[in-house]
């Protein structure tokens, strides 16, 4: 059986479920090490992608934690 029969046979709902699923744990992935971050952070400073402006988004990443107040 191939992919086609199996959604000629209703097989496509599971294999839309699976893809959804993989979308979901992949944009997770990316905001929980920081990715989606970095690319709001180029997209925001509209800078090329390099071992410079990464640097740049960690030190700004950095500022931005050390400034938060701490509780308790």
């Amino acid at each position: 059986m191939t992919l086609i029969d199996l959604s000629a046979r209703g097989g496509n709902t599971f294999m839309q479920a699976a893809i959804q699923a993989c979308r979901v744990l992949n944009a997770a992935l990316h905001e929980i090490f920081d990715e989606s971050a970095y690319e709001r952070f180029l997209t925001r400073t509209d800078v090329a992608r390099s071992k410079a402006s990464y640097r740049l988004f960690l030190r700004e990443k950095e500022a931005s934690l050390a400034s938060k107040p701490r509780c308790c």
